[in-house]
Parts: C-alpha cells; sequence; structure tokens
C-alpha cells in the first residue's frame, strides 16, 4: 500500500521535466557557489589576496600585456637579487595561461575587463565548474539526486571555498576542477572501455600538470586504483585500454611543461604509475598466451615468466636507483609519511603553517556534517563495490591520510567526503520519500503484497481502466534506473518504512541539518576564509568596521619614495607582495628554491648589528622591510616568525647560530626583561622594538601578542636608521647606512656624532655670559 497516491505522467513528459529540474538545479548551484566566494569583493575590494598569488598576477600581467613567447621567455632579475630568476621554466603556467585566454576572449568581444578582475574572479567562476564535475562524477557513483547534492555540498563547503574566493588566485583555483574532471573521465573511460575517454582524461591531466604541482595526486591515485582492482581478480580489456591510453598520451603531454621535464619517468613519485603500466602489459600477454595454450603448459610457463619479470625488473629499479637515474624521494614526500621529518631535516618546509598537521577542530570548522555522513557513505560503497566504489573507498583513505598530516590537503579531502556525504543523504532520503510502505501480514502470517495503488483480481484479469494506470506506473518508474529499481520490488517488499510520522520527523530533522550546514558555511565563508592578507579589519566598540591598511601603505610607500633600483631585504614570505605590489628587487620570495639564500637573510636578522652590518652591504641591500604586531596586537609577525628563522640559519651555519641562545634558562621564549643576550642583540628584536616605548608616555611599554612588558630602555640602532613605520606599525622600513666615508666603524661614528650634536651649547652660553 501507499501512504500518498501520486499522480502518474507520460514518460517523456518526466524525462524531459527532470532534465529541465536538473539543469536549473545545476545553474542555481553555480550561482551560489560563485556568489558565496564574493564576500571578500563586497567587504573590502576586489584585490589579489595572500602572498603566492601576488607573483602569479604579477605574471599574468607580464602574459596579457607582453604575450605568451615573452612570459615564456621572462627572466625576472628583481627576484632572488644578485641572481634572478627564469620564470618560464620554474613555474607551472596553467594558471596565467587560463586567464590569459580568458582576457584575450573578452578583449576580442570588446569588453575592455582588466586583467586584474580576471585574475580576482577566476577561483569563484571555477568553483561553478567543480560543482558540476562533482555531480558528473557523483552520478556515475550512484544517480542524479546524489549528484545534486554533491554539488551543493562543494559549492558551499568552507574546505573548498578556503581556497576559491574572489581574490584567491592561486593554482588550486582551477586545480580542483581539474582533478575532478580527470577523476570523473578516469571512470567513464574504465566503465566503457574506451581509450577515446582514455585519451580526453590524459588531456585534462595535462592541463592538471601545467596548473599545479598537486597533480602527483592524481599521478598515484590512478594508478593505485587500478592495481587494486588487479589484486581483486577484476582485470578486464576495459581497464587495459582506458589505463594504457591514459598513461601513455598523459605522460607524453606532461613531459611538455618545462618545469616538470623528464620527470616522469626519471623521479621516485611517478614510478608508481609506470609500474603498474608495465604491470598491466605482462598481465594482458598472460591473458593472451592463456588463450592459446593448454592448461599445464599455461602454468608452467606462467611461473617462470613471473619468475623472470620480476626478477629483471627488480635488478632494473635497483640499477637505476643505484646509479641515481631515477631520483630519491624529496623531503616532501617524507614529511607527508613522517610529521616531525620537515622539523629535523628541512625546516623551510616546516616552517609554513598550512604544512602543519591538522587540528580536529578543523575538520569540523571546514566540513560541518559532512564530516559525521563521510564514513556512511563510504560503507554503501563497500555495499556494491563497482569499480568506480572502488576507487571513492581508496580516494577516501589517501586523502583522510594526507589531510590529516597536512592542513593544506584537507582541500584534496573536501571533494571525496562532498560525494560520499552526498551519496549516504541521498540514500536516506530514497528510503523516507519512498511512499510505499512495506507489506503487512494478514492474520495467517502470509504477506500482503502491495502495488503501486492497482490491485489485481484472483483470476489474474485486469480491467482495461487499470491496465492504463499499471502501465503508466510502470513507464514513471522507468525514468531513472534508481526509480525502476525500487517500483520492481515494491510488490514484494519486505522492509521500509510505516506511517508518515517517522518519516516526517527524519526528513524534517535532515532539512534542519541542511539549513544549519548553509548557516555554517555561510558565516565561515564570510568571517574567516574572505579577509585578504593584505587588507585588515577589526572592530570598533560601537560594532563599525575599522579598515587597517598598513601593507599597501608601506609598499606605496617603498614605490614612491624609493630609487626603482633598491634592493629590499624582507623575511621570504613577503617577497611575492613586494615585488608585486611595491615593484623593487628583493633577497629572497615565497619560491624557497634557494635554502642557502634564504638562511643568509636568517643569519642576518638572528645576529647583532655589526655581523648583519657586513651582510647586508655584500647583497647591496638599501632597505630592510620587518612585520611587527606587538602594538595592535597582529600575531602574524616576524617576531612570531623568528625562530624559524634562526632554526633555517641554523642548518647552514650551526657553529654561529644556535637555536638555544635565543631562549631564556628556563627554556622560555621571552622578549621582555628576561630575554636572554642572543635575542636583545639580534637585528630582528632591535628593529621590532625601535622607538616602541615612546608610543607610552613613559609608562612600560606592553607586547600585545606576546603579552609581555617591555624593558624600560629600548634597543639603540647604528648600523641602520628608521625610514617609514606604517600608521599601526605594522610594517617597518629601515634604511641600511653607507659606509662612514672617513672609515671609521659606524657603530664609533654613531657615538662621534651623538657627542657632538650636545656640545655646541655650553661654549656659546659662556661667550654671552663674556659678553655681557
Amino acid at each position: 500500500m501507499t501512504i500518498l497516491k501520486l499522480p502518474t505522467f507520460a514518460p517523456s513528459t518526466l524525462t524531459n521535466a527532470a532534465s529541465l529540474i536538473r539543469i536549473l538545479a545545476l545553474a542555481f548551484i553555480a550561482g551560489a557557489a560563485i556568489s558565496s566566494r564574493l564576500f571578500a569583493v563586497i567587504n573590502f575590494e576586489s584585490i589579489i589576496h595572500e602572498f603566492d598569488p601576488w607573483f602569479n598576477y604579477r605574471a599574468t600581467r607580464v602574459l596579457a600585456s607582453q604575450g605568451f613567447t615573452e612570459f615564456w621567455n621572462w627572466f625576472d632579475p628583481t627576484a632572488w637579487y644578485p641572481l634572478g630568476r627564469v620564470v618560464g621554466g620554474t613555474i607551472y603556467p596553467g594558471l596565467m595561461a587560463t586567464s590569459g585566454v580568458i582576457y584575450n576572449i573578452l578583449h576580442a568581444l570588446h569588453l575592455p575587463v582588466d586583467i586584474r578582475n580576471v585574475c580576482v574572479l577566476l577561483a569563484p567562476g571555477f568553483s561553478g565548474l567543480t560543482a558540476w564535475a562533482t555531480y558528473m562524477l557523483t552520478k556515475e557513483l550512484k544517480d542524479e539526486s546524489a549528484g545534486l547534492l554533491a554539488a551543493i555540498f562543494i559549492g558551499i563547503a568552507p574546505g573548498y571555498i578556503s581556497r576559491s574566493v574572489a581574490g584567491s588566485y592561486d593554482n588550486e583555483a582551477i586545480a580542483i576542477f581539474l582533478l575532478m574532471i580527470t577523476f570523473y573521465i578516469w571512470i567513464r573511460a574504465l566503465k566503457d572501455g574506451s581509450v577515446l575517454y582514455g585519451t580526453l582524461a590524459a588531456v585534462f591531466y595535462f592541463y592538471m600538470v601545467a596548473a599545479w604541482g598537486g597533480y602527483a595526486f592524481i599521478t598515484n591515485m590512478i594508478p593505485l586504483h587500478a592495481f587494486v582492482l588487479l589484486l581483486m581478480g577484476r582485470f578486464s580489456h576495459r581497464l587495459y585500454s582506458a589505463y594504457s591510453a591514459w598513461y601513455a598520451v598523459g605522460t607524453l603531454a606532461s613531459m611538455q611543461v618545462p618545469f616538470v621535464g623528464f620527470q616522469p619517468v626519471l623521479t621516485s613519485e611517478h614510478m608508481a604509475a609506470l609500474g603498474v603500466f608495465g604491470l598491466l602489459q605482462l598481465v594482458a600477454f598472460v591473458e593472451t598466451i592463456r588463450n592459446l595454450l593448454a592448461s599445464k603448459q599455461f602454468q608452467l610457463m606462467l611461473r617462470w615468466f613471473l619468475i623472470a619479470a620480476g626478477v629483471a625488473g627488480g635488478l632494473i629499479i635497483v640499477g637505476l636507483t643505484v646509479t641515481k637515474t631515477i631520483a630519491p624521494w624529496t623531503g616532501r614526500f617524507y614529511s607527508l609519511w613522517d610529521t616531525g621529518y620537515a622539523k629535523k631535516y628541512i625546516p623551510i618546509i616546516a616552517s609554513v603553517s598550512e604544512h602543519q598537521p591538522t587540528a580536529w577542530p578543523a575538520f569540523f570548522m571546514d566540513l560541518h556534517m559532512l564530516i559525521f555522513l563521510f564514513p556512511a557513505g563510504v560503507v554503501l560503497c563497500f555495499k556494491e563495490l563497482r569499480e568506480e566504489h572502488v576507487f571513492v573507498i581508496i580516494y577516501s583513505v589517501m586523502a583522510s591520510y594526507f589531510a590529516g598530516v597536512m592542513v593544506r590537503l584537507m582541500l584534496t579531502l573536501t571533494p571525496v567526503v562532498c560525494m560520499t556525504a552526498a551519496i549516504a543523504l541521498s540514500s536516506l532520503l530514497d528510503t523516507y520519500l519512498n511512499v510505499d510502505e512495506p507489506a503487512n501480514p494478514d492474520a495467517n502470517g502470509v504477506k500482503e503484497t502491495a502495488t503501486s495503488g492497482a490491485e489485481t483480481p484472483v483470476d489474474g484479469t485486469i480491467s482495461k481502466k487499470k491496465k492504463k494506470g499499471v502501465a503508466a506506473a510502470a513507464a514513471a518508474a522507468a525514468v531513472t534506473p534508481s526509480i525502476a529499481t525500487k517500483a520492481k520490488g515494491r510488490s514484494s517488499a519486505e522492509n521500509g518504512i510505516f506511517g508518515i510520522d517517522t518519516r516526517i520527523l527524519v526528513i524534517g530533522n535532515a532539512i534542519f541539518m541542511l539549513v544549519m550546514f548553509v548557516l555554517h558555511c555561510t558565516w565561515v565563508t564570510s568571517t574567516a576564509y574572505s579577509s585578504p592578507s593584505v587588507v585588515l579589519a577589526s572592530r570598533r566598540p560601537d560594532g563599525s568596521q575599522n579598515i587597517i591598511d598598513d601593507f599597501r601603505e608601506a609598499y606605496y610607500w617603498l614605490r614612491q619614495n624609493t630609487p626603482q633600483d633598491s634592493v629590499v631585504m624582507s623575511w621570504w614570505d613577503y617577497g611575492y607582495q613586494i615585488a608585486g605590489m611595491a615593484d623593487r628587487p628583493t633577497l629572497v620570495d615565497n619560491n624557497t628554491w634557494n635554502n642557502t639564500h634564504i638562511a643568509t637573510v636568517g643569519k642576518a636578522m638572528s645576529s647583532p648589528e655589526e655581523i648583519s652590518y657586513p651582510i647586508l652591504r655584500k647583497h647591496d641591500v638599501d632597505y630592510i622591510l620587518v612585520i611587527f604586531g606587538g602594538l595592535i596586537g597582529y600575531s602574524g609577525d616576524d617576531v612570531n616568525k623568528f625562530l624559524w628563522m634562526v632554526r633555517i640559519a641554523q642548518g647552514v651555519w650551526p657553529d654561529e647560530i644556535k637555536e638555544s641562545n635565543y631562549f631564556t634558562p628556563r627554556g622560555e621564549y621571552k622578549v621582555d626583561d628576561q630575554a636572554s643576550e642572543a635575542m636583545k642583540n639580534s637585528l630582528m628584536y632591535k628593529m621590532s622594538y625601535y622607538r616602541f616605548n615612546d608610543l607610552f608616555s613613559g609608562a612600560p611599554a606592553f607586547d600585545r601578542v606576546r603579552n609581555q612588558q617591555m624593558p624600560k630602555e629600548g634597543p639603540k640602532l647604528d648600523y641602520i636608521e628608521e625610514a617609514f613605520t606604517s600608521e599601526n606599525w605594522i610594517v617597518r622600513i629601515y634604511k641600511v647606512k653607507k659606509e662612514d666615508p672617513l672609515g671609521r666603524d659606524l657603530k664609533t661614528a654613531h657615538a662621534f656624532d651623538g657627542g657632538k650634536r650636545r656640545k655646541p651649547s655650553k661654549p656659546i652660553s659662556r661667550r654671552k655670559a663674556l659678553a655681557a
């Protein structure tokens, strides 16, 4: 029996209506995904965020103004002074090329859009495409309803929005779309055994390689999927055709990216893909021989063939590794398996905040209720365990681990969480929205059958009117496979939901959780993920917003008040911003390719003035920029990053720089009276707290970030002089003094000049007295 009688329609009407509704739903979802990423533009302005995006924006401007050839051959002499940087051979150009193509198309259509606005809005635009790609992939796993839910989830989930808000012009802006569309086409290629789909997956894989260094995730996920299918005894010609087409075309295409080059065949990170490709060839060969030989001959040949192939393959790999033809695993790879590895051996990697392990609250903040539906969706994949479900299970396990060891990789976990959560919620709604109730046993214990509102006479005859009703119901049930499957089992359903009250309770709870999910995503996006790092905001006592624009104020001062060839030294975090906004040469930047150069900056910052000065002069440094948040409580300042400068410098000069010297005898990191002598004498400490006491009008100075009271006497400078301090003291710029023209030590000359300014007053007063 049914609790609600539904009207019946012609199959074509249902099909067309369902298609139209899905298209409209996807359009609204894409609109919601784009709109939810515009808080930064609405609350602040159209501006590039963070640090890395500033280099991407600068490179895109070169491409848009000078053309792709000039961009490809661009040598930037202002980066990593005095070394420079060959930009075309050291970047993933996919992001810039995408923006350049969009920019040229818009101008060809006579739409004079500035390249900055294209860059700012690129990530929100691609989020709509990501929602569509997620829908397509989830549809392959279950059905259209689950696909729409997955599209909604990925469209507004904070775990993805955090890297795709307006202004977040980083490689991930387009990479997640490429990740999902590549996985979708791979699943289609595997299901159809299509070489065409395999080649198309390789084309999007090439686009991914050109766009983001995280392409290694695809490089290892697809081979791992194929290998697991082999272990499960699911080898097929479909698998062979799809994987061979993807690997052959994708590898050759990826090698066309200059920054990647021959890495796909020479590095350990890519060997899994090559190994699975070779294994598939062996298995295909064995399957071919099986059809040509008798059973006993085949088994004997197989045994010796596998032994020979295993020994030969092992010897080849060992030989290539010993001769270093195959590069060993990189430090970044080891840091994924050993969370303490980077801190011990590669502090430059560990110093990045997004490379830290993920805290448990971050999972709830970025995924909300999806994190609870995620395991249920994975369990449902085990129930059917088709090839595509095996892929999602592997993806879930790998992404969960990597998201746990590195907070940045929450980005790769979010898509699979959205898909599996959609599968779980869709299955729940399918059950509780089904209007058919299970069969009730009669008095004799025999179950009554319930059809879709049509009763069959005892003699088996059906009236014409009822025939039409049954036929219409059957046609309606055939619109989608899932509905048809449910209708097929309605006549003998033993499990189901009785009554409408239970349905209302469960569905009402699901709707409530969905509403809370939307509210949570909106709040997190608007407050936590839509603030550009170069523009800060605070609240006044009356609740109004106070904009803190110290970064742009300082960069503008550098641009307007210093010679164009002035070299600026800062910590590497701010290199891209200085080059992008101030247009001045920098010693180091966010590329971090030269650890020794970064360690040199760390040594200069952590050494006393008299030791730092020769380093500054040797590298032609004219200005030094430091970030200080002690006045207004900005915790992301250089004093909090200072220990990483010390650790990186210690890695290169262990005899001169020791981290323990910057702690108190009790092992505390202090900046007050108890601070160690090495800390107080360091250039970083002096630049941060120079004249800080003057702000407190004789009262004890207080650092609001470290919550420590500063010494009564502040530091003095001899080798550098203050050039600029921003309104809220966040950015401080110092000018490096030139050598004394008389050849004196600057400290001595500064002391002499200080004494010389105080003496003239005495003889003047005596002359006046004698004259009187």
